[in-house]
């Protein structure tokens, strides 16, 4: 039986009140469940139910067999991992994104949903002191888009840096290869970084060079000048280079400074893994590690880390969305791009997936619930 409007006002009411007592008494759980590997499995049923289950027993058994089973992330008591954002204004936001139930791949689409990101991108690039350049709103090519995750970020900008690396050598001699040109590319990192970042290698098929960090855990620029001469020594291409604004490990923070000027001078794409600490830098005080990001061509923080935003909302920018467009661009009759002469992206080409949630709108609703002295407060 499909629930109605009265039946869904009750269900959605009573799911609130359950979620409101959650966080009121999460103190007084047990951060880690005390269930055994496959409790859960074990005690549901072995086929989806038959009939129509009423919403009262749904909820009762949210309450007796879920909960038991979650480890609560957003317990003062939890210290594992990283920090993740959480709060009821943006519960609502995704609430009501869920309500409309877009799936935003083109502007006509839903024109919402790709504006409200520019929006809400740009809010967020200058609250942390991005260069105007990364900012939709500048007059450059640079721009912000949500992706799900900073795994998503990494891999995005490793593929467009291919593209780009192998755009600019078969420009400059036509005779090359793309294919042997790929199997020479090298992607290089901290030991420091986050699994993710070696992950992007894998499955972007490009070598990944952990390189040696320092005694203070961090990746120094004359390292990585040093693996990039021996790896043309070997006929090898230095195509793509993370630095990290905040291990996950270490809380290290490569200097930009350093780093920056060697992947000018190869003409190699640098990417920066802000996701654990970058949100810090909405506190001017923070920005000193920014020193160097103008050699940066695409930064990402986590806005579900520290930012209040529910998981996930990875807020990625870069330098030029032509770089991306150019990489990911596929064309049908049904996916036309927008035709403006006003600056508005389609994301599609931004991204892996074809299809996007809204998820601006969860970022929009924190934003306006705290405001930028609210959120700054935080830190």
């Amino acid at each position: 039986m499909e629930i109605d409007s009265k039946q869904f006002r009750e269900f959605g009411k009573a799911a609130i009140d359950i979620l409101a007592d959650y966080f009121e008494n999460i103190r007084e759980r047990d951060v880690l469940p005390s269930v055994e590997p496959g409790q859960l499995i074990n005690e549901m049923p072995d086929e989806a139910p038959e009939q129509p289950e009423d919403w009262r027993i749904i909820l009762k058994e949210f309450n007796e067999m879920i909960l038991p089973n979650t480890t609560h992330w957003h317990s003062p008591q939890f210290h594992a991992y990283y920090p993740t954002g959480n709060s009821y204004a943006s519960i609502i936001g995704n609430l009501l994104s869920d309500g409309i139930g877009i799936v935003g791949f083109t502007w006509i689409a839903s024109p919402v949903c790709t504006e409200l990101e520019v929006v809400t991108m740009n809010w967020l690039g200058k609250l942390l002191g991005l260069p105007k350049e990364f900012l939709n709103c500048s007059s450059g090519p640079g721009g912000g888009i949500i992706q799900g995750s900073a795994s998503e970020a990494t891999l995005v900008g490793l593929l467009a840096a291919k593209d780009r690396m192998i755009r600019k050598l078969i420009k400059d001699d036509p005779n090359l290869d793309p294919d042997d040109l790929r199997n020479k590319f090298v992607a290089y990192t901290s030991d420091q970084c986050n699994s993710s970042v070696e992950k992007a290698g894998v499955l972007g098929s490009m070598r990944m060079r952990l390189l040696k960090s320092d005694s203070f855990a961090k990746l120094r620029g004359e390292t990585l000048k040093k693996a990039f001469e021996e790896d043309i020594s070997k006929g090898l291409i230095p195509c793509y280079v993370v630095a990290n604004l905040g291990t996950t490990g270490t809380c290290a923070f490569d200097p930009l400074y350093e780093l920056g000027p060697v992947c000018k001078k190869y003409n190699v794409w640098l990417h920066v893994d802000a996701a654990y600490a970058g949100s810090a830098f909405i506190c001017p005080e923070y920005r000193g590690w920014l020193k160097g990001i103008e050699y940066v061509d695409s930064f990402d923080v986590n806005a579900h880390k520290w930012l209040l935003v529910n998981f996930d909302c990875s807020a990625m920018w870069v330098r030029d969305g032509y770089d991306l467009i150019n990489a990911f661009d596929v064309q049908r009759i049904y996916l036309d791009d927008v035709k403006t002469c006003q600056k508005i992206p389609d994301y599609r080409h931004w991204q892996m997936p074809l299809g996007r949630r809204f998820r601006s709108l969860k970022l929009w609703t924190v934003m306006k619930t705290y405001g930028a002295e609210g959120i700054e407060k935080l830190y």
